[in-house]
């Protein structure tokens, strides 16, 4: 017991060296219940999360955010779609749209500072995710580096340059 003391007075001395004060305790160190993670879509079954757990809130449908990006740009969002393709390097991107046909609309997605990916055979699954709508320029030679990653840019300009709507999800669900 005497040990435990001194080894506890020294931690506390240690602390309060660094500038820092012990812990005390407080009502805010109470241990918490976590809550499961949120259902899916009803009726869906579950599939692999990346990222962090999706909160149970109302989808908004891909086309609405691509008919009007700039209502929808800084707003979190939760959306769906088909994943028509994924960064083959790495699974660092997806590009998300409301089926596999190459003139529907789609979305670009990235991961928020980038703290994790998707598996690099995504393409084909469903998503569901929740992120931040973000209408970017992309640079010629990013537009070129994603297209090594297997990216396509229906509307990019002569000059290499692209403009497009991306989702920069903080947690992305994937089905087959």
């Amino acid at each position: 017991m005497r040990t435990m003391l001194v080894v506890l007075a020294s931690a506390s001395l240690a602390v309060a060296c660094q500038g820092g004060s012990p812990a005390t305790p407080s009502a805010s160190a109470e241990p918490r219940p976590v809550a499961a993670p949120p259902a899916t879509s009803a009726g869906a079954p579950s599939g692999k999360l990346y990222g962090a757990p999706l909160a149970t809130s109302p989808v908004t449908a891909l086309s609405e955010i691509l008919k009007s990006p700039a209502s929808y740009e800084g707003k979190t969002i939760t959306c769906e779609g088909a994943v028509r393709q994924a960064c083959t390097r790495k699974g660092c991107w997806m590009e998300i749209a409301e089926s596999m046909d190459k003139s529907a609309g789609g979305a670009r997605v990235t991961f928020k500072d980038y703290g994790f990916f998707v598996p690099t055979d995504s393409a084909g699954s469903r998503a569901r995710l929740q992120g931040t709508v973000q209408v970017r320029e992309v640079t010629k030679e990013h537009v070129a580096h994603l297209e090594e990653e297997g990216a396509s840019f229906p509307s990019k300009r002569a000059d290499g340059t692209a403009v497009e709507v991306q989702l920069v999800a903080t947690g992305v669900e994937l089905r087959r």
